[in-house]
């Protein structure tokens, strides 16, 4: 797979025209299906964590990142590249743009089955870095945040798929989508779904452009070891979509003083 530099400029660079084409109101995260916020920490890490030939520039941290949001993923055409997306998946073969439903998440099981993905698993899969996600518990009446992380990786990747979407203008839309499974024994008492964390073996292996087999897509989705992460209720300012700091994961304090953690 390779890029044009027409298209290695708009994959760096939103174009003016696609804001007005695909923006949308964000959604409730509280109501999401599956993952839909997440944090991205540890930019300036990018370059040597995933080995990307061209690092971004003056980027900046992001601690509560949503739909249409235009993030960093990673894709190899020759060298590995960390071109910016708009996430929300919108298919190549999309007539009007507008009238588009952009798909955040992918599921796991069916992505042989469904046409906005399946021409996509051995031809556009990506690694989207993270920091960490977030999911909702509820506690009676309402729903509390909780922010989800490993426990010794501060930068890691989700498996991701991509698409290109272009007009008679010319005006090129560069999207992702989050590929989800089920979820492991931490996130199931919040969501029975969870973003799939990649290791750094498979990591390797989903940058590849060898095709992936049947067989290989349920060694390689699967749910991230329980063990390997930890759960921290977080307050509800991550509700609130123009907070975009810090304060989003500092940990909820309890009564006595010390961090609240959920339970592996």
């Amino acid at each position: 797979m390779m890029f044009s530099p027409e298209q290695k400029i708009w994959i760096g660079h939103p174009h003016p025209a696609s804001s007005r084409l695909i923006t949308r109101p964000g959604k409730d995260p509280k109501r999401s299906c599956m993952c839909g916020r997440y944090s991205l920490i540890c930019i300036d890490d990018l370059g040597n964590r995933f080995r990307v030939f061209d690092p971004m520039m003056g980027s900046r941290s992001r601690f509560n990142i949503t739909p249409g949001n235009e993030m960093p993923v990673i894709v190899r055409a020759g060298e590995n590249h960390a071109p910016t997306m708009r996430w929300g998946l919108i298919p190549s073969w999309t007539k009007d743009i507008r009238a588009a439903k952009p798909l955040i998440n992918a599921r796991a099981e069916t992505l042989g089955e469904k046409p906005a993905f399946r021409s996509l698993l051995n031809a556009r899969r990506c690694l989207v870095p993270a920091s960490g996600f977030f999911e909702w518990k509820k506690e009676g009446n309402r729903k509390r945040p909780v922010y989800f992380r490993l426990t010794d990786d501060p930068l890691f990747s989700f498996a991701g798929l991509f698409d290109q979407w272009h007009n008679p203008e010319g005006v090129t839309v560069s999207t992702y989508t989050i590929i989800t499974c089920n979820a492991n024994s931490l996130v199931a008492p919040l969501h029975d779904r969870m973003p799939v964390i990649l290791s750094r073996a498979t990591e390797e292996r989903w940058l590849s452009s060898d095709p992936v087999t049947s067989e290989e897509l349920k060694q390689i989705l699967v749910p991230c070891p329980a063990v390997l992460m930890e759960a921290v209720p977080v307050s509800d300012l991550v509700n609130n979509t123009a907070v975009d700091d810090e304060r989003v994961i500092q940990p909820l304090t309890s009564h006595t003083g010390t961090q609240t953690h959920l339970p592996v």
